[in-house]
């Protein structure tokens, strides 16, 4: 565990790369290290950010400024603005895909329009980040943030088209590229660790966590696994179909009793199960939800098929105090999925290539995959769009009155100085939380309500590896460690696309994909995202790198599997706000029609609409597009 990583990537814990950002701290105010040169780091020759390793995502130098925003000492040492005396048409903060598709829409109707688009990080994207590893001089891809093009609800006719326009049939795409048997023979499996569950046993096969199995199969797993008689028994007793832990009331009667308890609660009060049994369970909401059992709906895990519902013949179709991924999940819908090898990156690659030509060669939705970004080419002055990596937005304010001005003055923070540039409209595509700090003069109201929905934290972990002979050992392509530091553990999805291959033989190198969602059972949700960021805000690199080897190890080492010998690359993409928070039954209100947060939230105001997941209450990639869409079309002149 403690011998060194022979590998070029690591040192100390710190990610480093050709054309690295330069990352920036705030001890009193501002004091940004020192620029290396004249130019930007996204002008320098080989500068390339989804190679770089270590700590990523929300990575050093992207919210220091907006912390100290924030903490009200920004501007006491910020320095006079330079005036870069540009005007733009649009002025979008925040070049995730929702802040793209603002662009996009926008030049889509007024084609001759100038644009500049704002973002904090050192890449565009947002949460769609791209990750490239390169071991033994082979690419190989993985989504640093957003998964695929999926969602509980049908895509909207916008989102739609957009996708259209974009060449992505995800349905001919899944068809086309999904390498179906990759795994072949290989099955899913349960790490028990000894902390939790008192003793260290993979576990190989069993139902599935959703599945509808019925209890002889879930005795014939359980009775591998080192839990109590007694709790095997219980979860096995969950499958039963016959038991109604809700005798004499009608479906109806029963969904709406389910929508106000936890399915911890549903578990222990009325299955009256052991207590052991939550353990098990816990953590299976964590991908979804970014919290576990305790603040979940029992109706949303009923959705969610979960044991213990069967015998309660609830009637099928969707309930008014779903959360809004149960209730899209309840209602039938067409197969619209597909996973690009660096997720939703795909997407904002072609968003930005249809903006920026020259930034990302090509001509389809196969080629952009492998397609080398030339980020020199995202801001030149002689592009209509121009995209400005590092700056983050620290002030957009109306030049004047609200009701009557003409532009808004956008300042943002880059390298150790504060520019301003001004836009005869602005589009707010970054995080809700951060526009009431950017936006002061916005009603109170308005704030509020910015300020409620707060984000989920969560990391996605990439590691790359040797080879996947460990895996193909052990039968295994994806292990569920409820206990541990990463709750799962699994083989990249294999996706051939363009000259994109994806890793089919043991021997080949390949990425590990693992998940983390912190959280402290027992809160109510909000107040657990909030203790969850400040969990991921100090924990440093070198912790996430011993808790992997600790981990792959335990999970793999029966399998042969060494850390020291066998990691070749470690990318965490740690995201203190990350999912849009989703309404929740247990916790939020019934609020009458139009007064969600997010609706008083995405109201305009002058010259500044607001797009973003936040917006929508829904971390899904249509839903930020569809938001994209609304807050152009709000945008003082525009004609769509």
């Amino acid at each position: 565990m403690f011998r060194p990583i022979t590998r070029r990537d690591f040192l100390n814990g710190a990610a480093i790369g050709v054309g690295g950002a330069i990352a920036g701290r705030w001890v009193s105010g501002l004091e940004w290290m020192a620029r290396v040169d004249e130019l930007f780091p996204q002008e320098k020759p080989g500068y390339n950010p989804p190679a770089l390793t270590g700590m990523r995502g929300s990575s050093d130098g992207s919210f220091e400024a907006a912390h100290a925003l924030r903490d009200g000492n920004f501007w006491n040492s910020a320095g006079t603005p330079v005036d870069t005396r540009e005007v733009y048409d649009l002025v979008v903060v925040g070049g995730g895909i929702s802040g793209l598709a603002a662009a996009y829409f926008y030049r889509k109707q007024n084609p001759s329009a100038r644009i500049l688009i704002l973002d904090n990080h050192d890449d565009f994207g947002g949460h769609a980040k791209r990750n490239e590893f390169r071991p033994g001089g082979r690419l190989l891809l993985a989504n640093g943030g957003t998964w695929a093009i999926e969602s509980p609800f049908p895509y909207s006719p916008v989102a739609h088209s957009l996708m259209s326009e974009l060449g992505i049939d995800p349905h001919a795409l899944a068809e086309k590229c999904d390498v179906k048997d990759a795994y072949k023979g290989l099955k899913s499996a349960y790490f028990f660790d000894k902390e939790t569950f008192g003793s260290d046993r993979l576990v190989v096969g069993g139902p599935g966590r959703r599945s509808k199995a019925d209890s002889e199969e879930w005795k014939n797993f359980l009775a591998r696994t080192p839990l109590a008689p007694k709790v095997q028994r219980d979860i096995a007793r969950l499958a039963d179909r016959a038991a109604d832990y809700m005798p004499g009331l009608s479906s109806e009667e029963k969904k709406e009793r389910l929508s106000g308890i936890s399915y911890k609660d549903y578990l222990l009060k009325l299955a009256k199960v052991d207590p052991g049994v939550v353990p098990f369970f816990q953590t299976n909401t964590h991908g979804l939800y970014g919290v576990g059992i305790d603040a979940v709906s029992a109706l949303d895990c009923w959705v969610l098929q979960f044991p213990g519902f069967q015998g309660l013949h609830l009637k099928p179709g969707a309930h008014p105090r779903m959360g809004f991924t149960a209730r899209g999940y309840a209602t039938p819908k067409p197969d619209y999925e597909f996973h690009f090898p660096d997720g939703n990156a795909s997407i904002a690659r072609l968003l930005v290539r249809a903006l920026i030509p020259d930034a990302i060669p090509g001509h389809t939705v196969e080629d952009v995959v492998t397609a080398h970004a030339d980020y020199a080419k995202l801001d030149q002055q002689s592009s209509a769009v121009r995209v400005r990596l590092s700056s983050t937005a620290v002030s957009a304010r109306h030049a004047g009155d609200p009701a009557t001005a003409r532009e808004v003055e956008v300042s943002y923070a880059r390298g150790e100085k504060i520019y301003t540039a001004r836009g005869k409209g602005v589009v707010m595509a970054c995080w809700n939380m951060v526009i009431p700090y950017l936006c002061p003069d916005l009603p109170a109201k308005q704030k509020e309500a910015l300020h409620y929905g707060i984000k989920v934290p969560l990391v996605y972990t990439t590691v790359a590896i040797q080879n996947w002979k460990a895996f193909k050992k052990l039968g295994v392509s994806t292990v569920s460690c409820p206990g541990m530091y990463h709750t799962n553990v699994s083989l990249d999805l294999a996706v051939n696309i363009g000259d994109y291959r994806a890793s089919l033989s043991p021997e080949e190198p390949i990425l590990v994909r693992m998940t983390r969602t912190p959280c402290l059972p027992g809160l109510p949700e909000r107040e657990q995202h909030i203790a969850g960021r400040g969990d991921l805000l100090s924990a440093t690199f070198e912790i996430f790198e011993r808790s992997i080897r600790d981990q792959l190890l335990r999970v793999l080492g029966s399998g042969g599997f060494d850390p020291a010998r066998d990691i070749d690359a470690i990318t965490v993409n740690r995201w203190p706000h990350g999912y849009a928070y989703e309404y929740n039954a247990l916790f939020d209100p019934d609020w009458p029609a139009g007064q969600q947060p997010c609706e008083i939230a995405r109201q305009p105001f002058g010259r500044i609409t607001i797009a973003n997941a936040d917006a929508a209450a829904a971390a899904y990639t249509d839903q930020a597009i569809d938001q994209a869409y609304r807050a152009v079309s709000e945008l003082p002149g525009y004609h769509g």
